[in-house]
């Protein structure tokens, strides 16, 4: 019996995440199989990886066929690392504990691979929304000047209104008591 590792597909119409499966060979892709050993999120950033790890190194071990994704996300993972030092160890080239020192200092290195990722990612986001809040202040200082701007100039008709008002008061007043002295001595001349 053929076996192959391959992705066997969940989730919904665009959002689909896998779970990685041990299949014959001619079982149809969501069909049965043998044993699940890890799922495959793509829809995270990075793809989140879930994986049994021993069991797909026992898997590839006995010589399963893994598709090319899988493959992929296997050879991220450190499995057909850990294959080619257990070769290693098997040929004698060094010993067990050193090939674990190795896989771990491997797999240290991508651990910090990935953590820059993210970290980049975050400040990515970070540095945007700085950008969008500093330019959303700016929008609104401009607002804020203008709606002054037109209260300032709104201001300045009311008084200049007003002024026009008192203006007009005051020269009323001023053309009324002209009248009132010139109608005073009328008013002494008849009563003569």
């Amino acid at each position: 019996m053929a076996t192959k590792i391959r992705l066997q597909r969940h989730g919904r119409k665009g959002a689909a995440f896998y779970a990685i499966v041990i299949a014959d060979a001619r079982a149809p892709r969501d069909g049965k199989f043998i044993e699940k050993i890890g799922t495959y999120n793509p829809n995270t950033n990075p793809a989140t990886v879930d994986l049994k790890f021993d069991r797909a190194l026992t898997w590839v071990k006995n010589g399963a066929q893994p598709t090319d994704t899988v493959r992929n996300i296997l050879s991220r993972e450190g499995v057909y690392m850990m294959k080619h030092l257990l070769g290693g160890v098997a040929k004698g080239a060094f010993g067990e504990a050193e090939a674990e020192a190795k896989f771990e200092a491997w797999k240290n290195s991508k651990q910090k691979g990935l953590d820059n990722v993210k970290n980049q990612d975050l400040e990515a986001k970070k540095a945007v929304a700085k950008a969008r809040l500093e330019a959303e202040k700016k929008v609104n200082e401009e607002k804020a000047k203008a709606l002054a701007e037109k209260k300032a100039a709104e201001a300045a008709a009311k008084a200049a209104e007003e002024a026009a008002k008192a203006a007009e008061a005051a020269a009323a007043a001023a053309a009324a008591e002209a009248e009132a002295p010139a109608e005073a001595p009328a008013a002494e001349n008849a009563a003569e």
